[in-house]
């Protein structure tokens, strides 16, 4: 019953939007056909700068957020990109005629408005109108009674509704913004090359991952959405660029959670004739600096826990991490049977396939990933985990390889990149007899990218950041929807 009258009222509102559309339309004041308001600041400026502005006259626009009294005189909020202003209209001041057709002005209009910058008897700083336009006419409510949007679903499907009513989902973004800008910043100020690498790929590689897949017409082809810009990259160090990355989509047919969604923003980067610790070193001091530059301490709080973003981190390898958090040595124990074993004691249920380094990997992964809170590199992963990663010299079954963990999520993916081609091609060979045992997300061949390797790729360490997580982090994020501003929604019908 609460819902028919709630459609109801809501039906009425649309009646009597279209109404007043009709009625200014029919008077020649259509408000779709002005095509341009000339602005002159915006509600921040005016309020941060009232002392030098005071007495000025000002024009601003915007979107109406709330009306309070109707007589001779009244107030209304104006909100703008950067946040909200009053507004004061007296009938003396505007005249009866506009005064009346403000009164006819609904919650969610976008008005234009010329005035005077002034502050209230009440100490609030405000425009007072003199002449005020209806630039835009909303025929839709504001939800809740325009007290926010709170059902998650609909504000992800409704971002545009999100945005005008939770001012802090606006600061979210606008703090992505900052941060993608910084990112490119620093890594500019370094001599890195950004570049575009393709994103449709006749061979998915560069990371395991499930691919989407297209088909393109005119070359009668498949082709894959990239799962990762890794092996264009690398190309590129061959040629001789020696300090590229890219920022921009990646794209992997999986499971979606609040860590999770099927398209996704990272940065990928390659330094020629560095290592993983080189990377280590950027990393730490990249995201730090991210910190200390967009919100302006290195000392977060991300979902009740206080994350220290200080350098220097802790830096720990697999085998140590797994020692710490479950008592079990890896270093102590070399036969897979025994690998087997050691993971039975913690729960963790090996298949029979699996390799040493693949159950020392499964461990870290279910034992020690939630202990992970404050910034911490594990380094020296299994082999046959890190099929693009240069071994260890003295330990050749591991790689030169660390992800950075923050709030038990992996932040970044780093190697010291595997440059020789004979060791790679083998590794890919292991790749497809995995893929072809029904792995979907192991690597293809890929014959060029070998070949590229073959004409000599110097010593190279290459990064990947996860920008919607990092942003998370930084925004105090709990899903990766909230930092996405069109997430990949299940269509309703």
């Amino acid at each position: 019953m609460a819902e028919h009258t709630q459609e109801m009222e809501l039906n009425e509102i649309l009646r009597v939007r279209r109404e007043k559309l009709k009625e200014l339309q029919d008077s020649g004041k259509d408000p779709f056909k002005i095509v341009k308001y000339d602005k002159t600041h915006s509600s921040k400026e005016i309020i941060e700068n009232f002392e030098e502005m005071e007495g000025t006259m000002v024009s601003v626009a915007g979107r109406l957020m709330s009306k309070r009294g109707m007589g001779k005189a009244s107030f209304c909020d104006l909100q703008d990109r950067d946040g909200r202003i009053q507004l004061y209209i007296r009938i003396n001041e505007v005249g009866e005629e506009t005064y009346a057709q403000v009164k006819k002005f609904d919650i969610g209009d976008i008005v234009g408005v010329k005035g005077e910058v002034f502050k209230t008897h009440k100490g609030e700083i405000s425009v007072k109108v003199h002449e005020i336009v209806l630039l835009s006419k909303s025929l839709q409510p504001l939800p809740e009674k325009w007290h926010g949007l709170k059902d998650t679903d609909l504000r992800y499907r409704q971002r545009y509704v999100d945005l005008i009513v939770n001012p802090e989902v606006k600061d979210t973004f606008i703090k992505r913004s900052k941060i993608i800008k910084y990112i490119r910043e620093y890594l500019d100020d370094r001599g890195f090359i950004e570049v575009d690498t393709p994103i449709l790929n006749t061979i998915p590689g560069g990371a395991a991952a499930r691919p989407f897949v297209t088909h393109h017409n005119t070359l009668d082809i498949d082709m894959y959405l990239r799962i990762a810009t890794e092996l264009h990259l690398k190309r590129l160090i061959v040629g001789g660029l020696e300090k590229v990355y890219e920022m921009g989509r990646i794209f992997r047919n999986e499971g979606m959670s609040i860590k999770h969604n099927p398209e996704f923003t990272t940065i990928e980067l390659y330094q020629a004739y560095t290592d993983y610790k080189g990377m280590m070193d950027l990393t730490e001091d990249l995201i730090s600096s991210v910190a200390q530059r967009v919100l302006g301490t290195m000392k977060i709080t991300y979902q009740g826990q206080e994350i220290d973003l200080t350098p220097p981190w802790n830096r720990m390898t697999m085998i140590e991490a797994i020692k710490k958090y479950t008592g079990i040595d890896f270093e102590n124990i070399r036969t897979v049977e025994e690998a087997k074993e050691a993971a039975k004691s913690v729960n963790v249920d090996a298949k029979d396939k699996n390799t040493r380094g693949e159950i020392i990997n499964l461990v870290f992964e279910e034992c020690v990933e939630e202990h992970l809170v404050q910034p911490t590199f594990i380094m020296d992963y299994p082999v046959e985990v890190s099929p693009l990663a240069k071994r260890k010299a003295d330990a050749p079954e591991l790689t030169e390889r660390f992800e950075l963990f923050i709030t038990q999520r992996e932040i970044a993916n780093a190697f010291s990149e595997l440059n020789d081609p004979i060791d790679q091609r083998e590794r890919f060979i292991k790749q497809m007899e995995a893929r072809a045992a029904g792995d979907e997300e192991a690597n293809m061949m890929d014959e060029d990218f070998i070949h590229a390797l073959e004409y000599g790729m110097p010593p190279t360490g290459g990064l990947g950041i996860g920008i919607d997580r990092l942003v998370m982090l930084l925004t105090d994020s709990y899903s990766i929807r909230d930092v996405l501003l069109f997430p990949t929604m299940k269509p309703k019908d």
